[in-house]
């Protein structure tokens, strides 16, 4: 399809630089194509209203990790400029792949040394050699440390990775460190946040268990690829970056017992439907699932085992915008988000959310 059907006009003042004060009051945008009304106006603290006993939320629990890397280039024992890097994979016990910025001028065999400023040693030092340089800025990291040494020194000297579009407009700070995590995140590796998990808190999950509604985990690690704009005219061309997970056998088998006694599966975020979508079969059935997924979601795609999403608002032009387009229906998505921007829905991150019933 053409990438430009998925453009919109979205006004500065609808992305959210903080999330709501307490979570779960942030509106939800409820979306039901099936239905006689498409669309109604709610609260996250609704959702259980929207469930059934027997139903089964899915949460992707990765944990964030201050991704973002400054650093001085250095080569042939010359050195000087500054180096950003995000860290989006890890291919190892010491080396990562990441987006350096300025991308152009990095080759093989730099070395950068992270933690220090162009003016004076910060706390705490972390030194890498570019290993290999691949397209669009990205590059393989090899770090001088290894496993949990090498992440006690990331956490030392690296930033919250904001999504470019908050960025822009604020530094990160100490707040983000909290803001910028699901309640229920364990499994460090993400580097940006499953933002529909960003409006859970504790009630909401008294209310849910008190629904009969139940709660599984599988595991995601988002990288920044997320953000990357879709550059491509057609999605045939767009490549996705990969992304690592699993999906553990005594999850598979408690989701297809949902599915077998009639309850519905719901996705909190694009990250946990991708992985579930990756670990079924064409039957429906979810199988234990480990490795990596690079799936491409687009409107003509049939899914397989996913019967409802929980979601937050996507940039234009964006693959998680084309992905809510083949769930929920593409018109109907384009009405929904025409809808939102009216009425004054925040967007992205750390903007309100959707509750999509999956197009018939």
């Amino acid at each position: 399809m053409r990438v430009d059907l998925f453009d919109f006009d979205l006004p500065e003042e609808r992305i959210a630089l903080r999330p709501a004060e307490p979570r779960d009051s942030a509106r939800l945008l409820v979306v039901d194509a099936n239905a006689a009304s498409a669309l109604s106006d709610h609260r996250v603290a609704d959702l259980p209203s929207f469930l059934r006993a027997g139903d089964a939320l899915v949460f992707n629990d990765t944990k964030v990790i201050p991704a973002q890397l400054e650093g001085i280039r250095h080569r042939d024992g010359a050195g000087g400029q500054l180096i950003s890097a995000t860290l989006h994979m890890r291919v190892g016990p010491s080396r990562w792949k990441a987006f350096a910025k300025p991308g152009k001028r990095i080759k093989e065999g730099d070395r950068i040394a992270f933690g220090h400023s162009g003016e004076s040693c910060m706390i705490g030092s972390l030194d890498a050699t570019v290993e290999e340089k691949g397209e669009a800025g990205e590059v393989t990291l090899a770090f001088d440390l290894s496993g949990p040494v090498l992440d006690e020194a990331i956490a030392a000297v690296g930033h919250i990775p904001l999504p470019p579009y908050i960025a822009a407009k604020r530094p990160d700070d100490d707040r983000d460190r909290t803001d910028y995590q699901t309640i229920y995140a364990r499994e460090e590796g993400a580097v940006a946040a499953p933002t529909a998990g960003l409006h859970f808190t504790p009630a909401l999950f008294e209310a849910l268990d008190r629904a009969g509604i139940e709660r599984h985990f599988v595991t995601l690690h988002v990288g920044a690829g997320t953000f990357l704009p879709v550059k491509t005219d057609d999605t045939d061309d767009h490549k996705m970056h990969l992304e690592s997970g699993y999906v553990s056998a005594e999850v598979a088998a408690r989701l297809n017992a949902v599915k077998q006694r009639g309850g519905r599966i719901v996705c909190v975020g694009t990250t946990s439907l991708r992985l579930i979508e990756s670990a079924a079969g064409e039957s429906g059935e979810i199988k234990p699932w480990a490795g990596t997924t690079g799936i491409f979601i687009t409107p003509g795609y049939s899914f397989k085992a996913v019967d409802m999403l929980m979601t937050n608002f996507h940039l234009p032009r964006s693959t998680l915008f084309m992905l809510v387009s083949a769930f929920a229906g593409f018109e109907t998505m384009h009405a929904a988000y025409e809808h939102a921007i009216s009425t004054g829905y925040r967007f992205y991150s750390y903007g309100d959310a959707s509750l999509l019933f999956r197009k018939d």
